[in-house]
């Protein structure tokens, strides 16, 4: 009998520790350049990501990468692609129902609402969004396009692997998010938020860092994104 307890708690522990995850991003004192090219990136890539709602292992391997200084906030991706799906487009195309991308959705206070998404192919082709409101709680499904975040830079670069992308989000530009409630973070501070990759190659899937333990098919769960934590 204590042996079956000790297996219980052993299996608790996993599935816990599978879902709870807390995701570093440390501060950097480098000058990070936008180009997709990530052999002067200094921070550690955190990955492969999973398949969102289940947490199986994904065809094709995703890492990403966050930094942070003073005055914005970087993020970048390594994926593995033996076939890139997409093309140069017009920014603030929904390239999300066509293309390989990569995508990060934030929420600073972490209630859920006014939180913002951004997406970048391949051919650095991007586009952002705010989602005001996802629940009936708030008057359902509420978000817009037309949302710019001022400053916003994105550049993605294709290789013999796959493709590469960075992204670069001032802090100023989330102090304009009406109801944002947006602080400028500090050591310590802690935002919700998850990132994904859509890969539309021979098979397609959807992707996170950190799946959803609810099985829900869908990106938007802000109840169980992760924890993001400005670090040193």
């Amino acid at each position: 009998m204590k042996s079956y307890f000790i297996l219980y708690l052993l299996l608790f522990l996993f599935l816990n520790n599978s879902y709870s995850q807390e995701i570093p991003i440390h501060k950097t004192t480098e000058k990070v350049i936008i180009d997709g090219d990530l052999s002067d990136w200094k921070t550690p890539f955190l990955g492969p990501f999973v398949i969102h709602n289940s947490g199986e292992k994904s065809t094709q391997n995703t890492f990403v990468s966050f930094s942070w200084n003073d005055e914005n906030l970087y993020i970048a991706y390594r994926c593995s692609d033996s076939k890139i799906i997409g093309a140069k487009q017009k920014n603030d195309t929904q390239i999300f129902n066509t293309d390989d991308l990569v995508e990060i959705f934030i929420d600073p206070d972490g209630d859920g609402q006014n939180y913002i998404e951004i997406g970048v192919n391949a051919y650095s082709t991007y586009y952002d969004m705010l989602l005001k409101c996802i629940s009936p709680d708030c008057g359902g499904w509420k978000m817009s396009m037309a949302y710019n975040i001022s400053g916003l830079e994105t550049a993605s670069k294709i290789n013999p692997e796959g493709f590469s992308a960075e992204i670069k989000i001032s802090f100023s530009s989330l102090e304009k998010i009406e109801n944002g409630n947006f602080i400028k973070p500090k050591t310590g501070t802690k935002w919700r938020g998850n990132a994904f990759r859509i890969d539309y190659g021979n098979t397609t899937e959807y992707l996170a860092i950190q799946p959803y333990k609810s099985l829900k098919f869908g990106f938007h769960q802000p109840s169980e994104f992760a924890v993001f934590e400005f670090k040193e």
